[in-house]
């Protein structure tokens, strides 16, 4: 075949299911902003609180997409409530890193606030999840 008779095959970016989720969404950009940041930290904290924080909140949208596309029920609620503690992880890196001077105040509050929003969206597709199992808890 020549190069006139090839067809060029173009891939389409397809979207998982878990990234239609809002909180995934969410979670997700609050990583990116927080991984961002933390390139400005110097550089004797990169194997301490730098690494802790980027695992946490990395750790939040890795375990929302795990509980979305796990098959069955209790792995699906294990993912997400792992989210959730991982969410708390990260809030607590985040007064950490506000309380050695590195991140300011308004900054940390605000990354608090937007993963306790995380927090209450997570509890509330568990309790989407329940509802459609018909679970009572």
């Amino acid at each position: 075949m020549d190069q006139k008779t090839t067809k060029t095959v173009k891939h389409e970016k397809t979207t998982a299911g878990f990234e239609k989720l809002w909180i995934w969404q969410k979670a997700h950009n609050l990583m990116q902003e927080i991984h961002k940041f933390c390139k400005t930290l110097p550089r004797e904290e990169k194997f301490r609180i730098r690494d802790q924080i980027e695992r946490s909140s990395s750790s939040v949208c890795d375990n929302i997409s795990e509980g979305y596309t796990s098959y069955y029920y209790k792995d699906k609620i294990k993912g997400f409530f792992t989210a959730r503690k991982e969410a708390g992880e990260t809030q607590n890196h985040l007064r950490k890193l506000e309380g050695k001077g590195y991140l300011n105040p308004k900054t940390s509050q605000t990354w608090i606030e937007e993963f306790e929003e995380v927090m209450r969206g997570i509890n509330g597709y568990v309790n989407y999840i329940r509802s459609k199992r018909g679970a009572k808890r």
